[in-house]
């Protein structure tokens, strides 16, 4: 029995962007349904457009799907968890619902997982990424919080928030998270580290988004991420302390 793949999609009020999502996933699924069985799992964050309506018209047939809806919006973090909840799969993913990564990279992410890696992570930021048309502002803050996190936690990576990741079910039935926005991302990947579980990094390209309006609010998202890393600050001093200690 092939193994399964779970895929996670979290979406709010993206009816402009369920059509083309359709479109650039249906070919990955296929190739990814040649050596695994497949479990899709699209969490409508309480949208006021007609989300709901066309992920039911684009996926509601499949018998693979599960289409969870919030009743209101309860921003990412919290859809992330509700994903998660759902999922059955011995590898897990999540991804953007605006594409804003190639959805052909869960096939690549998906050859760098082995015994010895638990997560693997795009990376725009690694020397062999890259990012499209993204604007030079949000760069400069997503690498500053980059840099922040690398000096905090000391895990050697070049991106700690981007949603388009694969899992092993360990990881995702076993760390927990608690923010309820943006900062899941790297909160995960942060509590996942401490807990023993080994990150390698998926050069990618990210590009700006094509349909649709971002939900990202960026300082309201960098102030949670400033919080955050003033709050582990001590626990990663203590842990690192503790290792040279063993040493």
């Amino acid at each position: 029995m092939n193994p399964k793949f779970s895929l996670i999609i979290p979406c709010y009020n993206e009816e402009e962007g369920i059509p083309p999502l359709a479109a650039k996933i249906a070919p990955v699924l296929t190739e990814l349904g040649q050596k695994f069985a497949l479990e899709l799992i699209f969490v409508d964050d309480g949208s006021k457009d007609k989300t709901f309506e066309l992920l039911n018209h684009y996926f509601g047939s499949r018998p693979d799907t599960k289409i969870i809806c919030h009743e209101k919006n309860k921003n990412l973090g919290a859809a992330m968890r509700t994903g998660f909840a759902a999922a059955t799969g011995d590898f897990v993913a999540t991804m953007d619902s605006d594409c804003t990564y190639d959805p052909q990279g869960l096939v690549e992410m998906m050859k760098l997982i082995d015994d010895c890696t638990s997560i693997v992570t795009a990376s725009p930021y690694h020397p062999r990424g890259g990012v499209e048309n993204v604007p030079g502002y949000r760069l400069f803050l997503s690498k500053g919080i980059t840099l922040l996190y690398r000096l905090v936690t000391g895990i050697k990576i070049h991106t700690f928030t981007a949603l388009f990741r694969v899992y092993t079910k360990d990881v995702v039935k076993s760390v927990q998270f608690h923010s309820p926005d943006f900062l899941a991302t790297a909160e995960v990947l942060v509590n996942a580290h401490a807990a023993g579980h080994t990150i390698r990094e998926y050069p990618a390209v990210l590009h700006v988004r094509e349909y649709g309006v971002s939900k990202i609010r960026l300082l309201r998202v960098m102030r949670s991420h400033a919080r955050y890393l003033l709050l582990i600050t001590p626990r990663s001093v203590a842990r690192r302390l503790h290792l040279l200690r063993k040493k």
